[in-house]
């Protein structure tokens, strides 16, 4: 009875064995199916397979930049803009101790006078030389300091290519008084405190003239004479001619 127990569970074994049997083979072989990954990628699963590194570490949601609303104070603006805006700005003259105010350039001018005039507001430190279009050529310009003020109409009378200097007497009194000796005569060149080039108003002892020292041009810092820098008496002396109007104001 026994033997015929264990036969019978044998064969059943053996059955079981034969049915099982090629499922199992074919589902072992057979292609997997294809992983389906969720379409929200800030999901902490999904970075951690990008990154394996990052187990254990929580995923933040991706930065989203949005457009900027009216009104709204922009916060961020990548680095390509930066350097387009950049770019896109006219470049500024650099000009060491002058305000690029005093750096010459044309502006709208509506007086009265003629082209070829010229002239000085001592207390915006400007020397305008009217084109007669309605625009003027404008320069910047260095004043007479406190006490040497003067206002008044002259014509050039003269001109002069990097011009000698003889202070006047009082000047070099005036000066040795401070301390200072000043010459009674220099030859013209770049040590010249009359610069480049002069223009002589009528039989004052003023003139309109370069300096060696272009950082006071926008100061109130001469005897009375005006000012300009070297490249920009050049340029006014090349322009105007013996006799044109000169009014200081």
């Amino acid at each position: 009875m026994t033997n015929l127990r264990h036969g019978a569970a044998a064969l059943a074994a053996a059955f079981a064995l034969f049915i099982a049997g090629p499922a199992q083979a074919n589902d072992r072989y057979a292609t997997p199916p294809p992983i389906v990954l969720s379409p929200d990628l800030s999901q902490p699963w999904v970075m951690q397979l990008q990154n394996p590194r990052a187990q254990g570490v929580r995923a933040s949601a991706p930065r989203v930049v949005t457009r900027r609303q009216a009104g709204e104070r922009r916060v961020y603006q990548p680095r390509r803009q930066q350097q387009q805006a950049a770019l896109a700005q006219p470049p500024q003259p650099q000009v060491r101790g002058i305000d690029p105010i005093y750096l010459p350039q044309t502006v709208a001018y509506h007086g009265s006078e003629p082209a070829g005039t010229i002239i000085i507001e001592t207390t915006d430190r400007f020397l305008y030389l009217v084109n007669g279009d309605g625009t003027a050529k404008r320069y910047g310009v260095g004043v007479g300091k406190q006490g040497f003020e003067w206002r008044g109409s002259e014509r050039i009378t003269r001109k002069a290519e990097w011009p000698s200097w003889r202070p006047p007497a009082e000047m070099i009194a005036r000066e040795a008084r401070k301390g200072r000796h000043l010459p009674t005569f220099m030859e013209g060149g770049p040590q010249n405190p009359l610069g480049a080039r002069a223009l002589y108003l009528g039989s004052t002892l003023y003139r309109i003239h370069g300096t060696n020292q272009p950082w006071t041009i926008g100061q109130a810092v001469s005897s009375g004479c005006i000012r300009m820098r070297n490249e920009d008496v050049k340029d006014l002396y090349a322009r105007v001619s013996v006799g044109a109007n000169v009014i200081v104001r």
